[in-house]
C-alpha cells in the first residue's frame, strides 16, 4: 500500500468519535467517513486539474498522468472550465482568462481597483469590488497560514494547490 494510501486510511480511522470494533455499526461509520474522504479526494483532483491547466498543462499531458486520453480528461474535467455561470454585476465578476503566469499581475491590477478574489476557477477568479484596495498573494496549499495572518492576511479562496490571501490596504481605490 501506497504511502498516501496509508495516510488516509489512518486519517479516515482517526476521525473523532474513535471507532469501537465491538460495535456493530462500526463497518457503516467506517464506509460513511470513506465516502467524505472520496469526497474531498475528488474535489482535491479537480482542483489539481486546473491549476495544471492554469499552469499551461494540455489535455494530453493531463490526460497522461491519469492514465486517461486526452479526450477522456477533457470530457471529465474540462466542463468545470466554465465555473459558475452567475452573470457579472457592478460589484461581483469573473477575472479571466488568467494562468498561474499573470494571474498575480492581474490580481494586483484589480486589487488596486477595489476587486478582492473570493473564489478560483480554471483560468479565472471570482471578485468582489469595494471601496478600498487589496494585495493579494498566492502561496502553495498549507494546513496553517498563521504567519501570513499575523500580517493582516486572509484566505481569500483555496483552489488546490494553491491558497490566494488577500490583505485589505485600508486605502481608498484610486
Amino acid at each position: 500500500m501506497s504511502t498516501m494510501a496509508t495516510a488516509i486510511g489512518a486519517a479516515i480511522l482517526a476521525e473523532s468519535p474513535r471507532l469501537d470494533p465491538d460495535d456493530v455499526a462500526a463497518p457503516l461509520e467506517i464506509v460513511r467517513r470513506a465516502a467524505e474522504a472520496d469526497r474531498i479526494t475528488t474535489d482535491l483532483l479537480i482542483q489539481a486539474v486546473g491549476g495544471a491547466r492554469s499552469g499551461g498543462q494540455s489535455w494530453a499531458a493531463i490526460g497522461a498522468v491519469l492514465g486517461l486520453t486526452r479526450q477522456a480528461a477533457q470530457q471529465r474535467f474540462g466542463r468545470s472550465e466554465g465555473g459558475d455561470a452567475r452573470p457579472d454585476t457592478a460589484l461581483e465578476r469573473w477575472l479571466g482568462p488568467v494562468t498561474a503566469f499573470d494571474e498575480l499581475p492581474e490580481l494586483a491590477i484589480a486589487g488596486q481597483l477595489g476587486w478582492h478574489t473570493v473564489g478560483a476557477g480554471m483560468l479565472r477568479h471570482r471578485m468582489v469590488k469595494t471601496s478600498t484596495s487589496w494585495e493579494h498573494k498566492r502561496i502553495a496549499w498549507s494546513p496553517s497560514i498563521t504567519r501570513y495572518e499575523l500580517d493582516g492576511w486572509q484566505v481569500g479562496c483555496r483552489a488546490f494547490p494553491w491558497i490566494y490571501l488577500i490583505r485589505d490596504t485600508g486605502e481608498p481605490v484610486s
